[in-house]
C-alpha cells in the first residue's frame, strides 16, 4: 500500500511541477515596440504557480520518503 501511495505522490508531483512550471512562463509577456521592451506580469499567476512548485517538491519528497522506508 505504501508503495503505491509513494508512486502516484510522484506522479503527482510531476504533474504539479509541469503545470508550476508553465504557469510560471506564461505569467510573463513582454512586447517590443519602437526599440522599447514592455513587460507585463500577472501577480496572481505567479503566486499560483509557485504554489504549485512547492506543492509538487513536498509531494515528491513524500513519495520518496514512502518508497524508501523500509516495514516495520
Amino acid at each position: 500500500m505504501r508503495m503505491a501511495i509513494g508512486v502516484i505522490l510522484i506522479i503527482g508531483a510531476l504533474i504539479l511541477a509541469y503545470l508550476g512550471i508553465t504557469g510560471l512562463q506564461e505569467s510573463t509577456s513582454a512586447v517590443n515596440f519602437l526599440g522599447i521592451e514592455l513587460r507585463a506580469e500577472d501577480s496572481g499567476a505567479k503566486q499560483v504557480a509557485i504554489i504549485e512548485l512547492i506543492g509538487a517538491i513536498v509531494a515528491f519528497m513524500g513519495g520518496i520518503y514512502l518508497l524508501s522506508s523500509k516495514k516495520r
